[in-house]
């Protein structure tokens, strides 16, 4: 017997493949063979240098030129991942690279099993790389290991990678974050993380979206990661600001994070603060993609027929 909840399911998944199908039809998603991995087309990076915009425009109103501004590539050091420490508790999300480094003989193997259609990984070797998956983490290993009395404020922006392979078009296995980060004292760490929600909650209420902040916890992986989940929820650590892409079919979409991250990278990267004790880090993360499919959604998947002030918001 079919029950509500079967059918709420079976329509929330049929909204999402519409939204999908309607985003590469106009021409803002290219969709690239694989599910949750898409090209932008030009009004959709139209839309996203608008969001970045209000961004940036929020963080130098709080802070100023404070902030170190760090832009990194989507890949970096698997020494450096592993410090954050990263693949115990999300494994499933995780992207490494590998590549060839055989001879000549190494690669006519190779060439067999593909000629052969068999699977040609097992000729590819680590290549000391990981896909980034949060876009703090190649921070962490670039600063002094003694912090200012200040602490070390960061903008990062970059691409990040996790691999959830999904229809629906805000659960995508590349996407851009932007992110404030603060890493100093505890007592820095949660101003930073607690001032920032209701920046947050302005610059979507500045880009016409009804958002709301909830309690929320990271999906952690296996046993222990219910622990850690439960941990998490219990002590305030991470609050989403989230918006409802599919009416009431589901409980909204997270489209920013502030996040506390207490001494956990403070302690995996020897990180302490001006007098002597472990750092704290705290962060703020704007998912660019998700806000602009919120405003798609909102607003009309035509986004060049917006209203003129909403554009001139976004800067254009």
């Amino acid at each position: 017997m079919t029950t509500v909840d079967d059918n709420r399911i079976e329509s929330l998944a049929l909204r999402r493949k519409q939204f999908r199908d309607e985003l590469v039809q106009a021409g803002l998603l290219v969709p690239m063979g694989i599910d949750g991995l898409y090209g932008r087309g030009a009004v959709f990076e139209a839309v996203i240098d608008g969001i970045d915009h209000v961004v940036r425009r929020k963080g130098r109103s709080v802070h100023g030129d404070q902030p170190k501004l760090l832009r990194f590539p989507p890949v970096y050091s698997r020494a450096a991942f592993e410090k954050t420490d990263y693949i115990a508790s999300f494994p499933d999300l995780t992207g490494a690279i590998s590549t060839f480094t055989g001879d000549n003989k190494d690669h006519r193997a190779l060439l067999a099993d593909r000629d052969a259609g068999e699977p040609w990984d097992s000729h590819l070797h680590p290549a000391g790389t990981m896909l980034v998956s949060a876009a703090c983490h190649p921070a962490y290993s670039t600063l002094d290991s003694t912090l200012p009395d200040s602490g070390q404020l960061l903008d990062v922006y970059g691409y990040c990678f996790r691999h959830e392979p999904a229809i629906d078009p805000a659960r995508m296995q590349a996407f851009r974050m932007h992110e404030y980060v603060i890493v100093g004292t505890p007592e820095q760490a949660a101003e930073h993380r607690d001032s920032w929600v209701g920046r947050g909650l302005d610059v979507l209420g500045e880009l016409g979206l009804d958002a709301k902040p909830v309690a929320a916890n990271d999906p952690f992986f296996g046993r222990v990661g219910k622990m850690l989940a439960t941990n998490q929820l219990d002590q305030g650590l991470k609050t989403e600001l989230v918006v409802r892409l599919y009416d009431d079919l589901d409980e909204g979409t997270a489209v920013v994070s502030a996040n506390c991250h207490q001494d956990h990278f403070g302690e995996t990267f020897g990180l302490t603060t001006s007098d002597g004790g472990v750092a704290h880090s705290a962060c703020v993360g704007f998912g660019m993609e998700r806000i602009a499919l919120a405003m798609l959604r909102t607003h009309g998947i035509d986004a060049q027929s917006w209203d003129k002030d909403l554009w001139a918001v976004l800067g254009r």
